[in-house]
């Protein structure tokens, strides 16, 4: 019931709260409500609402609403209201167990809550034994309630050894990481964590548990987290500056906004955090302690996640322009500048410059300069230029962005590897462009290119010479670790009909040679045979007869028609290898070879009658052939 109006969330709550002005005593309507509230962590009200009507109701409605009751005296630290809570739930119960060993845990009666921790895990084997038979999405409850028995235990330990504290936090945070992105789930183990640490001291945790209600909606939870990590409520003096006593949690805070629709207020508010609270904190390198130097490093990450967030911000409100074009290049080159190591920075940059060529490519308008990675002073003046100057302001820019931000990735980088692609197949044939294609294949994995190998290959015949030249060194060095990855699509592409594409891949298949013989040897035969069993004489025949009588009859392409009919002859010359084949040539050899004396007599005597001797003999196969195929 809880997750369900979780999902509901305040519409639910006002759909209960009209039922109960209408039924003041229905008490499913009252738990309704107070299930309502639970899920929206508005510990507050359901508190008020559980003391309210606790005393107003039979044993029979406190049962119901005692655990609920118990979760909102836990979450505003009412332990004696929660003890009450907690006696009316029934002792043989998993949530009995579980809320009666909180409370000797706060008592620090450490062996009672040991008690009741083993009885609670007792009470799980079974329901989890049998949920883990059917399916892992049925037992993960069960799961998390098993570890938050563990976590009790953890809790304890801290309490007893001072020791083990740092060692249990970072186990905690860990174990975090690996659970679903349920608010209500991770709510639940944090009230564990919460037993030993406050949300100050835990704060890393928290705010990830803020950013996790933001994502999901919950932007209540998300507003009540980040108010009790501030230590104070914005939203009570909204003519003041947010709070920057924990700049993180400030950070937060404008993300909240953002999302609450307050966009043009969290983005002025950001700008004045940088401005006057991040930038004068940033100390000059040099002899630092350790603890000012962790300072210094946190602080230069969240310059760098600001501007960020910034060009982010100033993307979506304002659009990408000639206006915006310079400022949000600024704040994102300023990221790079903060975190030179960091994937996000470099990618956001790449992908603004990346934007800015398309954006100047389908228009007409006069191209300012771009911001570099190391900025000129303010105020330096900007001259609009000619719209070719795409090349030297942006593109090159997004190449080496693009190259950093792809060296930086720890997961899959297809798109910005596929955006890369986009601007060297445009562009590289400019040299600054090639220039910076070059510098950056040396700096990114082999293996990355094996994820876009067709797109490669489809471009080896570009007419572009500078960019087919690199394309081929890159397919080259490929094959040199991989050459199984190339041999296939290159087989392929050596048939093709195009004589630049059917060049260029045998140029690289000659290159593999090199190295991988046999490989490409025994791919070369695979392709063959495979064309040989899948197509027979009887079709190559039918069809090339067809092409050469449309280019000599409708076309008068003589030379058309030779093109198409020499490589049939060359195969009958070649001689037949199959039953099907021994077949054809035995069925018609004597026809097509008559046929291609009177092709070269007339290529001799260039007499039109030599010709139409040919197309006799030809029409004659034709026809025999076109009542052998399948209609």
């Amino acid at each position: 019931m809880v997750r369900e109006t979780s999902r509901m969330g305040e519409n639910a709550l006002n759909a209960y709260d009209k039922k109960h002005a209408t039924h003041p005593d229905d008490h499913e309507i009252l738990l309704g409500r107070m299930r309502c509230l639970e899920a929206l962590g508005k510990w507050g009200e359901l508190h008020n609402l559980a003391c309210e009507k606790w005393s107003a109701v039979s044993d029979d409605v406190r049962h119901k609403m005692a655990r609920t009751a118990a979760s909102a005296a836990w979450g505003l630290g009412e332990w004696l209201g929660m003890e009450e809570y907690t006696i009316m739930i029934q002792r043989d119960t998993f949530e009995g167990a579980f809320f009666r060993a909180v409370l000797q845990i706060h008592k620090n009666q450490f062996v009672r809550a040991q008690s009741c921790i083993d009885n609670a895990r007792d009470m799980l084997d079974t329901e989890l034994t049998a949920m883990v038979g059917e399916s892992y999405n049925r037992a993960y409850n069960a799961m998390v309630n098993v570890q938050m028995l563990s976590e009790l235990e953890e809790v304890i330990q801290y309490k007893l050894v001072s020791e083990r504290r740092e060692a249990i936090k970072s186990a905690w945070w860990n174990r975090l990481q690996g659970c679903q992105a349920n608010v209500e789930e991770w709510h639940r183990i944090l009230q564990v964590h919460s037993l030993v640490l406050t949300p100050q001291e835990d704060m890393k945790t928290w705010l990830k548990y803020a950013s996790l209600c933001r994502k999901s909606g919950q932007l209540g939870l998300s507003q009540q987290t980040l108010v009790t990590l501030l230590e104070a409520d914005p939203y009570l003096n909204q003519d003041k500056p947010i709070p920057s006593t924990y700049p993180m949690v400030t950070f937060a805070f404008m993300k909240h906004m953002w999302k609450s629709g307050q966009r043009q207020e969290a983005f002025k508010h950001l700008q004045y955090f940088v401005r006057t609270t991040l930038l004068p904190q940033v100390l000059p390198p040099g002899d630092l302690d350790d603890e000012s130097e962790k300072k210094r490093n946190e602080t230069i990450s969240l310059l760098a996640k600001c501007h960020m967030k910034l060009g982010e911000w100033m993307t979506i409100t304002e659009g990408v322009n000639s206006n915006t074009i310079p400022h949000i290049l600024q704040y994102h080159a300023t990221a790079t500048k903060y975190a030179d190591k960091s994937y996000k920075a470099w990618h956001s940059w790449a992908l603004m410059n990346y934007e800015s060529v398309l954006y100047y490519k389908n228009s007409d308008t006069p191209i300012a300069p771009p911001t570099p990675v190391v900025s000129s002073p303010p105020g330096s003046p900007r001259k609009p230029q000619p719209l070719d100057a795409t090349v030297h302001n942006y593109t090159v820019p997004a190449v080496k962005g693009f190259f950093h931000s792809i060296s930086l990735s720890r997961g899959n980088s297809l798109q910005d590897t596929l955006r890369l692609l986009t601007l060297w197949f445009d562009f590289g044939h400019y040299d600054d462009v090639h220039k910076a294609l070059v510098d950056g294949l040396k700096t990114i994995h082999i293996d990355n290119w094996l994820q876009v190998i067709p797109q490669l290959i489809a471009r080896i015949d570009t007419p572009r010479q500078m960019v087919g030249r690199l394309i081929h060194q890159l397919l080259s060095d490929v094959g040199k670790q991989h050459p199984q990855a190339l041999i296939y699509p290159l087989t392929v592409a050596s048939k093709s009909a195009s004589a630049d594409r059917r060049n260029a891949a045998e140029q690289i298949l000659c290159n593999l040679r090199e190295h991988s013989l046999a490989l490409v040897e025994q791919a070369m035969m695979v392709s063959e045979e495979l064309i040989r069993v899948a197509i027979l004489w009887h079709e190559l025949w039918a069809e090339g007869l067809e092409e050469a009588s449309r280019l000599y009859f409708g076309e008068r392409n003589v030379k058309g028609m030779f093109a198409v009919l020499d490589p049939l002859h060359q195969i009958m010359e070649n001689g037949p290898q199959t039953l099907n084949e021994i077949s054809f040539q035995q069925a018609y050899g004597r026809d097509l070879m008559e046929a291609r004396d009177w092709c070269r007599k007339y290529q001799n005597t260039k007499n039109d009658k030599d010709l139409t001797q040919a197309w006799d003999l030809y029409y004659h196969v034709f026809r025999r052939i076109s009542k052998q195929l399948p209609q």
